[in-house]
């Protein structure tokens, strides 16, 4: 009898486990119970999270943020915004303080595999470099042998540096710091060398510098860097949501759907452009939104090259190129797959 009842104690304990694990799943209920996203994002990088003065946040990741908000709500305001370092933005993510982390990340399998997090896209092609004094005479990473360098730590440019100059029978002395404020003073401070990130990071860190102008960014690119937000593992819903978020606005941009016509396009013939604004079929419904979601994200928020302009592009202090974020039929190797 007490064998029994043991062995029908460890089944409820294990159902209840199991309908724990499945609501605590459901993300999406979480965030419209809570009436707010949480999102984790940079702590102070021009053109993909900073606050101003007033906490008020601008960013492309900020904005990737605010497209999810915008799906799920209908409204981009409703999102707090989260600052994480390297070493917390994941463990904030497995734990729940976040619901989704949109911050310069790097995909890559090991993150994927061993941290419980999925990537559910690429928002901005990246690769590392360095940046240097122009006093300093060089014009090359290779020139670089035996240069103290500053790196992030809990960041792909350790590795990546390690790697590079192994590779190329280098020695460098690692500078390290845990956050990006704390790395660009020290650069600043003469402290090391050279400082060495994402490229459109470097360019971003440059606008802090006293002198921007006394420094140059060497034109060797050392890694693959695709950055894109993540979602824990277990939850398909709001994996499918946060990715067609993404999605919906590079497919936006392909298809000529602007903020300032998307309205005139609820009228198109296109039957591509009537699916994406919901006219026709159920795509919002199968992911647990309104059909207008992509409409919303749109109007509100803007397709991927109009974030992408006002945020790092020609629009912006950062004024970068597009590069490989520009669109496929454009020259560059960015695009969606098609709603159907």
């Amino acid at each position: 009898m007490t064998r029994r009842l043991s062995l029908s104690l460890l089944a409820l304990t294990a159902m209840a486990a199991l309908a724990s694990a499945a609501h605590a799943a459901s993300t999406l209920d979480t965030v419209k119970q809570r009436g707010m996203l949480q999102c984790g994002v940079e702590t102070s990088l021009p053109g993909f999270g900073i606050p101003d003065d007033k906490g008020n946040w601008t960013g492309l990741d900020v904005d990737t943020c605010r497209a999810v908000a915008t799906a799920v709500f209908g409204d981009p305001t409703k999102v707090k915004f989260v600052p994480l370092t390297p070493k917390d933005r994941f463990t904030a993510l497995q734990s729940g303080e976040i619901d989704m982390l949109s911050r310069d990340t790097t995909w890559t399998q090991s993150r994927q595999s061993a941290q419980g997090l999925l990537f559910t896209g690429v928002n901005y092609y990246d690769g590392q470099g360095f940046m240097v004094r122009k006093s300093l005479g060089v014009t090359s990473a290779l020139k670089l042998n035996g240069a103290s360098i500053c790196v992030q730590q809990g960041s792909t440019s350790e590795q990546n540096l390690a790697d590079y100059f192994q590779t190329n029978h280098m020695t460098f002395k690692p500078v390290n710091f845990d956050n990006a404020d704390a790395i660009i003073k020290a650069y600043d401070s003469g402290r090391c060398d050279a400082l060495t990130t994402d490229a459109s990071g470097l360019a971003a860190e440059r606008l802090k510098l006293g002198n921007p102008g006394d420094h140059i960014i060497l034109p060797e690119i050392i890694s693959k860097e695709p950055l894109g937000p993540s979602v824990r593992k277990g939850d398909d819903q709001w994996f499918d949501i946060v990715q067609w978020s993404l999605f919906a606005m590079i497919d936006a941009e392909e298809l000529g759907v602007t903020q300032a016509n998307v309205d005139t396009m609820m009228k198109s013939t296109n039957p591509a452009i009537k699916r994406l604004l919901g006219v026709q079929g159920d795509y919002g419904k199968t992911m647990g939104l309104t059909n207008d979601w992509a409409y919303n994200i749109i109007k509100k928020v803007g397709n991927y090259g109009e974030v992408f302009e006002r945020n790092v592009g020609q629009g912006s202090p950062l004024k970068l190129q597009r590069g490989l974020n520009q669109l496929w039929n454009k020259g560059g190797i960015l695009y969606a797959p098609p709603l159907d």
